[in-house]
């Protein structure tokens, strides 16, 4: 199966199930901490500077939004988590959603975990994975801004974020930056070799 990434475009933001899209298209989900470039991220992917809104406010977005590609695949970008402002009914709130997503959405096809490179996974991070492996939701792992951090720092950060995660060996790891686009074409071959698509 062919898709044109170049077909894209916002289609709805969803609280619960009964606003999520109909139909079988298979979605690919993305998921991290507020600030670690999920928009960012999903515009590189796409070829697109603003498809995918930037919060100006990190912990703001509440809501599950959906994109659609070529009526093919769905990227979907849950709310980021861990931000320290946000009140604890906010958080249980956004747990609520996030889980009868993950837990219940039968397209969901892969999930794409994003941390930042520059850092340790933080506690959320760890809970987030461990939950992620717990419900046996087929997953990678993306460490974001890899054009923050020197070249020979690389092995070292990765080994770290593996050690952390606790990651076996049929968890892949793909640096991505969405400033150089750096592992773009890699997270693509990921994507199309896991729902068996050819991209364009």
């Amino acid at each position: 199966m062919n898709i044109n990434i170049s077909n894209a475009e916002y289609e709805l933001t969803a609280v619960k199930p009964q606003q999520y899209p109909s139909g079988n298209i298979p979605e690919i989900t993305f998921v991290g901490r507020s600030n670690v470039g999920k928009s960012s991220l999903i515009n590189s992917m796409l070829n697109r500077k603003s498809l995918a809104r930037v919060a100006a406010t990190p912990g703001k977005t509440r809501v599950i939004n959906f994109y659609n590609i070529d009526n093919e695949l769905y990227f979907v970008d849950l709310p980021g988590y861990g931000y320290a402002k946000v009140s604890k009914r906010e958080k249980e709130s956004w747990g609520r959603m996030v889980e009868t997503y993950l837990k219940t959405r039968k397209q969901l096809k892969l999930v794409i975990m994003l941390v930042d490179i520059r850092h340790s996974p933080t506690a959320d991070d760890r809970l987030m994975h461990g939950w992620l492996k717990s419900i046996k939701t087929p997953h990678i792992i993306v460490p974001t801004k890899l054009d923050k951090i020197s070249r020979s720092k690389l092995r070292e950060r990765i080994l770290d974020i593996k050690k952390v995660l606790e990651l076996g060996e049929d968890i892949g790891v793909l640096p991505f930056s969405s400033q150089t686009r750096q592992g773009r074409d890699e997270l693509w071959r990921e994507i199309g070799r896991f729902l068996d698509l050819k991209i364009d």
